[in-house]
């Protein structure tokens, strides 16, 4: 039972044991964190004056994409329905005509 006891790594140990693959990890989080911010016009240096000012024209700005897209996809979704649904309704008429039981 000794020899496990041996073995085993201390808590500081395990605690201050950075492996590259955790470093990577770590620098792509980071990286990601930062598009994001970055995305919803953040400046770190704001951020750190004013974290709840921030946050709120953050959250502002986070609306204005989502109504954005919105407004965006609905219009082509009707470009596209003017299309699509004439035709679909045309293939189902022929479809239906070609299946005389």
């Amino acid at each position: 039972m000794s020899d496990t006891q041996d073995t085993r790594k201390s808590f500081m140990q395990r605690v201050v044991a950075v492996r590259l693959k955790d470093v990577l990890v770590l620098f792509l989080l980071c990286v990601l964190a930062g598009v994001v911010l970055a995305l919803f016009n953040i400046d770190p240096a704001e951020l750190w004056v004013d974290f709840f000012g921030t946050m709120a024209r953050a959250w502002d700005r986070f609306f204005i994409i989502i109504t954005e897209s919105l407004g965006w996809s609905v219009r082509y979704f009707l470009l596209g329905a003017v299309l699509v649904i004439p035709l679909w309704i045309v293939w189902r008429i022929v479809s239906a005509a070609g299946r005389r039981s």
